[in-house]
């Protein structure tokens, strides 16, 4: 279902592809509609739910403007999947098992978890070396740069082994450009909130402060933005191949597909509505025409590999996930392990780590669990005028960060 609000104050209208938007997200979305760049409507995605500056599931076109937190701090975050030629039938939960333990020797998982040597760059065009000039460059910047190339993260990124409904073994990945992307966001914000204030920029929330993009601030912002979705693109690459390599150490006859490798948080030059803007996808997943994309549930749930069907209302886009309905605290506070033990049901993963800070050191993280995301299957259904879903994927085996 889709509604078009518009009030007095906005400068376009807001269209959504989610029901029932909190009121953190419609706040949000507001500030965009009421923005000075922001060209023709606000998009917002069914797995819509609240983010800093901008809903994640937001999609906007700018006016050569360029918004850092439209993009956010991982930039490039994003998907990668591969179909492999083995048959559900041939995994059992010991080979999962030991699949799963396979992979966290090979990929260091979770925050500040890196390689304890430094990681070649051989392969990748970029060179860190030269934005040694920029304002964000530092020799940690750089180090971390290094080590975390072909590492998961934290948070809700995770690698997964699916099974198809044809029967089919899947193995999916969720990743963004680690350190490096979060470092040149936040440089970038801080240095748009210093000239919007300058130049007495009219803007509805600071957090939303832009460069022109033909500015020299919006070019070098536009240039390093490339640089992490280069990276991050690159970092699912060798996450995927270390995948692969441990898939094939317990399924030694394994074949693969051409894997899948896509963004959901970036800025795009793209021509809609017959003019070029700076189309923003905060949690939002492109589907140009017969686009391919991967639309991932929680852990315990469905995920999907879509074909775009290029609907302009979107600015030919589509939701990135399911999106949250508790946030990390408000899990951790309201589910019970017993509960999310049984929502899993019989999927391989590791228990639930214990919180390590503030008022709930002791208690289980829980943020990552079904109850804590909404109904992808609802999701799906409230796009099926952006996408056509190609292959649902049930989970088998889940590593988190």
């Amino acid at each position: 279902m889709k509604w078009v609000k518009s009030e007095k104050g906005y400068k376009v209208p807001i269209q959504s592809w989610c029901e029932q938007v909190e009121d953190g997200a419609l706040s949000q979305a507001a500030d965009l509609a009421s923005h000075p760049a922001v060209y023709h409507h606000v998009a917002l995605m069914p797995d819509c739910h609240q983010g800093y500056g901008m809903p994640i599931g937001g999609v906007i076109g700018c006016h050569n403007a360029v918004i850092p937190n439209a993009v956010g701090v991982d930039i490039g975050c994003g998907m990668g999947a591969v179909q492999t030629n083995i048959s559900v039938s041939a995994t059992n939960q010991r080979k999962l098992r030991g699949l799963t333990e396979l992979i966290k020797e090979s990929i260091p998982c979770g925050e500040g978890k890196a390689h304890h040597t430094k990681q070649s760059w051989d392969g990748f065009d970029e060179d860190i070396e030269d934005y040694s000039e920029r304002g964000w460059f530092t020799e940690h910047a750089k180090k971390l740069a290094n080590r975390n190339l072909g590492t998961l993260g934290g948070g809700n990124h995770f690698i997964e082994v699916q099974a198809s409904e044809d029967g089919f073994v899947w193995l999916m990945i969720h990743s963004g450009s680690r350190n490096l992307g979060h470092t040149i966001a936040t440089f970038y914000n801080k240095l748009a909130l210093k000239l919007n204030k300058k130049w007495k920029t009219q803007i509805p929330n600071k957090d939303l402060a832009f460069f022109p993009a033909d500015s020299q601030e919006g070019r070098l912002y536009i240039e390093d933005m490339t640089l992490a979705l280069n990276y991050a693109f690159e970092n699912r690459r060798r996450i995927m191949n270390r995948f692969m390599e441990a898939f094939q150490t317990v399924f030694s006859n394994a074949e693969f597909k051409e894997p899948i490798n896509i963004h959901h948080n970036y800025a795009a030059l793209e021509n809609h509505f017959h003019n070029n803007v700076w189309v923003h996808r905060k949690g939002a997943t492109s589907a140009k025409k017969d686009e391919i994309g991967i639309i991932p549930g929680s852990m315990g749930a469905s995920s999907y590999i879509v074909k775009g069907l290029g609907t302009e209302e979107s600015f030919t886009s589509c939701s990135h996930g399911a999106g949250r309905k508790m946030s990390r605290m408000q899990a951790s506070r309201s589910l019970t392990t017993d509960a999310c033990d049984k929502a899993m049901g019989d999927v391989v993963f590791d228990r639930w780590k214990k919180l390590r800070r503030g008022k709930t050191k002791g208690m289980r993280d829980l943020g990552e669990a079904p109850q804590a995301y909404k109904d992808i299957d609802a999701v799906i259904q409230a796009q099926l005028d952006l996408i056509e879903p190609i292959v649902k994927l049930k989970p088998l085996a889940v590593v988190k960060g």
